[in-house]
């Protein structure tokens, strides 16, 4: 399958270093993303993939660089952070929230958490879809992985 993601990056210069559990969370979502994903640019026949994707905070902007199997690059965006700054706040706090419930509440306060924590995460991969049009085709659960790792970059 050409539409998809081989391979992932996420440029660490100057991000603060990630406490255990984000580490996890992004160790656990680059796994997932490399195992099932669907991504393409609307270029895809001239550069139908598989792509490299790296990922980078540079001068207050996210910047994915996207580039072939040979290590071409085919495209990069670069994103405002201005619309995920909010759903990224909540989404920290929503995560603390769960991290400590996962210690000391028991399983049905947990569970709640955990809901309010996946609607928090649907919402910022649907803002990474909207900003991603025209330049980027990802499916949901692709979209909900890149979040992930967006929040991780922003760790500290």
């Amino acid at each position: 399958m050409s539409n998809r993601i081989f391979a992932i990056d996420v440029d660490e210069t100057g991000l603060a270093a990630p406490t255990p559990e984000i580490d996890q969370e992004r160790k656990v979502a680059i796994y997932d993303l490399l195992e099932d994903n669907s991504f393409s640019i609307p270029r895809a026949a001239e550069f139908p993939g598989p792509y490299r994707l790296d990922l980078a905070i540079r001068e207050g902007r996210l910047v994915f660089g996207v580039a072939d199997e040979a290590g071409q690059k085919v495209a990069e965006f670069h994103l405002s952070m201005g619309p995920f700054r909010q759903v990224v706040k909540d989404y920290f706090q929503i995560c603390e929230s769960y991290f400590e419930a996962v210690k000391r509440l028991p399983p049905s306060q947990i569970e709640a958490i955990d809901m309010a924590r996946r609607g928090i995460h649907n919402e910022g991969a649907r803002v990474l879809q909207e900003r991603l049009e025209g330049k980027a085709v990802l499916d949901a659960a692709t979209a909900r992985r890149l979040f992930t790792l967006i929040c991780v970059m922003h760790w500290g």
